[in-house]
């Protein structure tokens, strides 16, 4: 499942998943995508070793944004999943 987490002025959206138990570790999937007039271009990063799993049509330049993002968001984003997901009335 991915949670909605927040949409970028360029129309980037950000999603997450729940939390993912692997080798006693706690895990999180968060996917960057972003209409184009071919298709979308997607990121996906996976917490917490900041891997990279996939960089298809965004820069270095706003990889390295999304990094910084993240490094700043993690803790939100892992709150936010163990929850299930921003609870937005």
């Amino acid at each position: 499942m991915m949670y909605p987490y927040m949409t970028f002025s360029d129309g980037t959206e950000v999603v997450h998943s729940q939390v993912i138990k692997e080798n006693d570790t706690d895990k999180i999937i968060v996917h960057f995508e972003r209409a184009t007039e071919n298709g979308f271009d997607s990121a996906r990063c996976e917490l917490p070793s900041y891997n990279w799993l996939l960089k298809e049509g965004y820069s270095q330049e706003e990889i390295d944004f999304f990094e910084k993002f993240l490094r700043n968001n993690a803790h939100l984003l892992y709150k936010y999943a163990a929850l299930g997901g921003i609870k937005i009335a």
